[in-house]
């Protein structure tokens, strides 16, 4: 089941409110003592419904989890809609400068801290879940790609594992490795990290970026999955086939 709530985020919202959808496995209403991981999202209007999908199409996460039957609660926040950049800056984790859309001044530590002081808590406080780190991920694509590797990093006392899908590593590759490089990491970080062929020449030297930055994250002790999509497009389409891939790195081995 899959339920969607109003929720403000005032910092970067003002007082506008927009929606978070939650889903809930089926065994939840079945048996009342036990708890579950929690993996939050970005983009959260993308992800269940194509109905409320900005171009109509969305990852297919409800059919997919009710499919899987993935002992698994979903959390997903709809972005910042703003016509000035409202995205962008609110999933940007630095400052960036852009030929298309000039400077971009990053909000998104503004929007990691409402995720972990205001969002977690309250979840964890109204649902069944496995609050502690080992059950907690994180997971989204394009500028939300490149916000769960920040969480990942900058967050690692909070997400143990996270899924990101072509991430927008293209806003400032040496300020990504800047990131990578202060990150204190705990030894069972595990990330899934892919980007589509066909979406490779979208950004000038993605190839390079995309490869160096794997190798970063190896050399810091993440257990990465990184991997190159045949014919992957920079689309909801092409990220919902990498929900299968996605999922079960985030649950391999998992206790």
């Amino acid at each position: 089941m899959t339920e969607r709530f109003e929720v403000m985020f005032p910092l970067l919202g003002g007082s506008e409110e927009r929606y978070a959808y939650i889903h809930l496995p089926n065994s939840y209403f079945q048996n009342e003592n036990k708890r579950y991981p929690v993996l939050y999202m970005f983009d959260g209007h993308n992800v269940f419904f194509d109905e409320d999908a900005t171009y109509g199409k969305s990852w297919g996460m409800e059919k997919y989890m009710n499919r899987s039957r993935t002992q698994m609660i979903v959390v997903a926040v709809e972005c910042n809609h703003d016509a000035n950049n409202g995205r962008l800056k609110e999933y940007a984790p630095f400052t960036f400068k852009n030929a298309q859309v000039g400077v971009i001044e990053g909000r998104g530590m503004v929007t990691m801290d409402w995720y972990v002081n205001e969002l977690k808590p309250a979840i964890d406080e109204h649902f069944r879940t496995l609050p502690d780190r080992e059950h907690t991920f994180i997971a989204g694509s394009s500028m939300g790609g490149l916000m769960s590797l920040y969480a990942l990093m900058k967050y690692n006392h909070v997400f143990s594992r996270a899924a990101a899908l072509s991430p927008s590593l293209w806003v400032s590759p040496r300020k990504v490795k800047e990131m990578i490089n202060r990150a204190a990491l705990l030894q069972d970080t595990v990330l899934y990290m892919d980007y589509g062929s066909e979406e490779m020449n979208n950004h000038k030297g993605m190839s390079r970026v995309f490869g160096d930055i794997t190798s970063l994250l190896i050399q810091k002790g993440v257990m990465v999955n990184s991997r190159i999509v045949p014919y992957g497009e920079h689309c909801e389409a092409s990220w919902e086939r990498q929900l299968p891939f996605f999922m079960k790195t985030l649950l391999y081995k998992f206790k």
